[in-house]
């Protein structure tokens, strides 16, 4: 009851006129920001962070909190119309909201992604309201050994994703890893494969830069190879009767996805260090796997909308839950949140529910009300998004090739970067020519520089014995769940090849 009490204090703050103003400001920014190649929650926050100061310490932090809910909304609609990721988070939302939009169902993927990403946000709230102190002690007993077995059955989920060609997904998945693992290495500082002794490979490949030219550039280089330049164009009903429609077959097709991404995007988004976009892409392998059509993602199956739009929602209130509670940001944006909340003279960690007891539960109310403002202004404007499908193929070419090349440069504002993506664009175009699946590789950039350091610190803890991902009592069962599901595709391979000879 207290804690009822409490939340409905927060939220009677959040409504107040000027903060309600700052959410709603801050959501319809955020939904700007968000589907916007190459800019992002971190940028966004970043960027309008000397504006919190005109404003008192609690209007201020549910301003930037409101961007990052917006953010995390809108970043599924660059996705989605253009299949360009408007943020990291979203690439996993490409794989099946983009096929959708060629099908002429862009708005049942848009529909299906603000939906699937209310309900994350609502369930992560809740989870957030009614266990924040517990979880905070269970993301402390996450280790390196724990960190690697939660990687582990991360690359479990997603061995199946290339379909049943088990060999160019797991040269996928190598592959992934070794761009990974360019640049410095973490531990050792050492430089590792760094071609040609460029200087631009010593910081790595960014992944949002090899995300926009997978999916941007090397989208386009296939749609004109597919179609020549003929692509049909989305004629949707603008009506609310068609909207009801595309809501009831997402919730009726959408659920599964949206269930799993709530609940696992807000346990990965607690952990520290690992924030939305594993998250994201976790949640897409967990509700293929348990699909009863795994051949459908891929291909435009609403749950594979609705799992990753859901995690990055749900990922993005768990990564504030650390912050708040232990003064350790769950992501590159809560990191920045946790700056400003320094500067505005409050000290994040256990005391913050005690101290600042009117400041958390503003925040917290403000949760729910963002979220609700979020959804409303992005189903209003789904009519505006669905209308960039209607302009001719030819208009929308340039048009995706130049938001791709501003993307990947206002990423890093690098030009070797630049280069680095439209080669990416172009190889990507040719891995999907010679049926080499993208997802794995995609997956395995995200999670291999989680995983590689993880693994040498578990083994340097136990002076290289590899029981230590089965002794402790946390990364045990993770790790046995994950070795089972990474032997179960090719398990199930060689049965189906056995009662193939038999017949």
């Amino acid at each position: 009851m207290d804690i009822l009490a409490l939340l409905a204090d927060g939220m009677l703050l959040a409504l107040q006129p000027l903060n309600l103003t700052m959410i709603v400001i801050g959501v319809s920014v955020g939904l700007l920001i968000g589907a916007m190649p190459g800019l992002g929650s971190v940028n966004g926050v970043a960027i309008l962070l000397p504006v919190t100061f005109l404003v008192p310490p609690n209007s201020a932090i549910i301003f930037l909190a409101a961007i990052y809910y917006g953010a995390m909304y809108g970043g599924a609609i660059s996705s989605v119309t253009l299949g360009i990721p408007g943020a990291s988070t979203a690439v996993a939302t490409t794989f099946d909201g983009r096929p959708l939009a060629r099908q002429g169902r862009a708005s049942l993927a848009l529909v299906t992604a603000a939906l699937a990403s209310f309900v994350g946000g609502t369930i992560a709230n809740m989870l957030f309201t009614l266990f924040a102190p517990a979880l905070a002690s269970v993301a402390l007993s996450f280790g390196p050994p724990e960190v690697f077995a939660l990687m582990l059955l991360a690359f479990a989920t997603f061995v199946g994703l290339g379909g049943d060609d088990i060999p160019k997904t797991i040269f996928s998945i190598c592959f992934g890893l070794v761009l990974g693992a360019v640049g410095f290495d973490q531990i050792s500082g050492a430089p590792r494969l760094v071609l040609f002794e460029m200087n631009g490979f010593l910081q790595g490949i960014g992944f949002l830069v090899l995300a926009i030219g997978v999916y941007g550039i090397g989208e386009m280089l296939w749609t004109i190879e597919q179609s020549r330049g003929e692509v049909s164009k989305t004629t949707p009903k603008m009506t609310v009767k068609g909207m009801a429609a595309d809501a009831k077959e997402a919730t009726k097709r959408g659920w599964k996805g949206t269930f799993v991404g709530s609940f696992l995007g807000f346990f990965v988004g607690v952990l520290p260090a690992a924030g939305a976009t594993p998250g994201s892409l976790m949640s897409y392998g967990v509700a293929k796997m348990i699909s009863r059509k795994p051949e459908t993602f891929g291909q435009g199956n609403p749950d594979g909308v609705a799992a990753p739009e859901a995690a990055n929602n749900s990922a993005s209130t768990g990564s504030m839950l650390p912050m708040l509670t232990l003064g350790i940001p769950g992501s590159p944006t809560t990191a920045i949140l946790l700056g400003g909340m320094v500067i505005w003279g409050l000290v994040p960690g256990p005391r913050l529910f005690v101290d600042e007891t009117e400041f958390v539960w503003g925040l917290i109310g403000s949760f729910y009300v963002s979220n609700a403002a979020a959804v409303l202004i992005n189903l209003a404007f789904i009519p505006l998004f669905i209308w960039m499908l209607r302009m001719p193929f030819t208009v929308l070419a340039p048009m995706i090739f130049v938001l791709s090349i501003v993307g990947g440069y206002a990423a890093t504002r690098d030009m070797f970067d630049i280069w680095l993506m439209v080669i990416f664009g172009i190889g990507a175009f040719f891995l999907r020519k010679f049926d080499y699946p993208l997802a794995p590789a995609v997956l395995a950039i995200v999670l291999g520089p989680i995983a590689e350091p993880t693994l040498r610190q578990s083994l340097l803890l136990s002076s290289g014995d590899p029981s230590i991902f089965f002794t402790r009592p946390i990364a045990g069962p993770i790790t046995v769940i994950a070795l089972i599901l990474i032997f179960l595709p090719a398990f199930k391979l060689l049965r189906r090849r056995r009662t193939a000879d038999q017949v």
